[in-house]
């Protein structure tokens, strides 16, 4: 894998206070769109692989709907239980009206792959 970012999406693809799942890469990533921000996490809870993609975004958090275990989408933390282990957040370039990511770089220190 390169050190590059890859374009994901349109801007306007993303609703606003919402997110959507994209497969980059042979990955499946949500990107979320908050206060005019892109943020993208793996598509994985790391309680118990449950797609983050189909639960909700409180503010910079996404819940998992399976058993309400939360993330920050700026940096993959765990934010609650039962989830303790974070998940991987990619850098997001908005470049015009395209999304790019770089899946080979994760934000945060505590993020592990």
């Amino acid at each position: 894998m390169t050190n590059e970012f890859v374009k994901v999406a349109k801007k306007s693809e993303v609703p606003d206070n919402g997110v959507k799942v994209f497969s980059v890469q042979g990955r499946r990533v949500v990107v979320c769109h908050v206060e005019q921000s892109f943020y993208a996490v793996a598509d994985l809870c790391s309680h118990d692989n449950g797609p983050l993609g189909e639960g909700e975004l409180f503010d910079h958090q996404i819940e998992c709907p399976r058993h309400g275990a939360r993330f920050d989408i700026k940096t993959g933390k765990a934010l609650c239980l039962p989830a303790v282990t974070p998940i991987p957040a990619y850098p997001v370039e908005v470049r015009g009206d395209d999304i790019w990511i770089n899946l080979s770089v994760q934000v945060g220190s505590e993020a592990k792959n």
